[in-house]
């Protein structure tokens, strides 16, 4: 089911992972970004579109995770943007003979089987520095920063005062790191995504997570700052307190503690392995 939540800005929500798909109403046609993760879903979608008259005349990943790549062939076979480094992320997955096996494997057994690969991570690069969608409709600004994921994205609709923020600013999943991978530091690469959603939070009024409930300009700024209180928490070996994890966890969202506890871990190992300590 597609819900408004802006002039011309739609939501459809999965029932699994609350993945939320954006629409965005263009002049020919619909922007779809992370187009959802169940076949059923997707068809739905596809459906309801249809009904509305309206086709998909492009399609946006905000970064490489399974569930922000995946497409349905109801949906049609418009061009699937993603930043640079997002399509070369899918690039080198695609490129080994067992690729699907690999995408499979990670995918929640709940909808393993639901779940369709035939055109998993298809994404046409935009060029390096690009900062609009190419697209017949609202001007989309593009705010890549090296937060959570390769090339992850976020997309501002500026003329709808709409934010989609990938997979941060939840209110159910507490902010994900990235792997420690060579010199890399995710703390800091994190909070410098932070520091540029809020660059444009004043002309923002919705926020759309990857996951979770969609907020207004007030629950903005408290995302920043709970997702920024979160991550210098971890950083300065504090006791994270933070209402998405523990017992004030959104019911069925217990697990999202699990998420916690490995990246406790992992920055622990990063530490005996630097010789530091938190």
């Amino acid at each position: 089911m597609l819900t408004r939540v802006a002039e011309g800005v739609l939501v459809h929500q999965s029932e699994l992972l609350q993945n939320n798909t954006v629409v965005v109403q263009g002049n020919a046609g619909v922007l779809l970004v992370d187009a959802g993760i169940t076949g059923d879903e997707m068809t739905c979608l596809a459906n309801d579109l249809s009904e509305l008259g309206q086709p998909v005349v492009a399609g946006f990943s905000t970064h490489p995770d399974w569930d922000h790549v995946l497409w349905h062939t109801k949906l049609g076979d418009a061009p699937r943007y993603g930043t640079a480094r997002c399509a070369a992320d899918m690039r080198d997955l695609l490129s080994n003979p067992d690729w699907k096996a690999r995408a499979a494997e990670g995918l929640p057994p709940e909808i393993a089987e639901e779940t369709p690969l035939d055109v998993f991570g298809r994404i046409t690069g935009l060029p390096a520095g690009t900062t609009r969608i190419p697209w017949d409709g609202p001007h989309v600004r593009i705010i890549e920063h090296p937060a959570h994921a390769p090339g992850h994205a976020a997309l501002f609709i500026e003329e709808r005062g709409v934010l989609v923020a990938g997979d941060m600013l939840s209110d159910v999943f507490i902010p994900m790191l990235d792997d420690w991978k060579g010199t890399n530091d995710p703390i800091e690469d994190y909070l410098v995504g932070l520091r540029l959603l809020e660059g444009v939070a004043g002309d923002v009024d919705v926020v759309i997570p990857g996951h979770g409930s969609v907020g207004g300009a007030d629950q903005l700024r408290a995302r920043i700052e709970l997702d920024r209180t979160y991550v210098r928490t971890l950083r300065d070996g504090g006791v994270v307190d933070d209402p998405r994890i523990g017992p004030s966890a959104k019911p069925g969202w217990e697990w999202v503690s699990d998420i916690h506890a490995g990246q406790l871990r992992q920055l622990a190992k990063k530490r005996e392995q630097d010789g530091t300590s938190g």
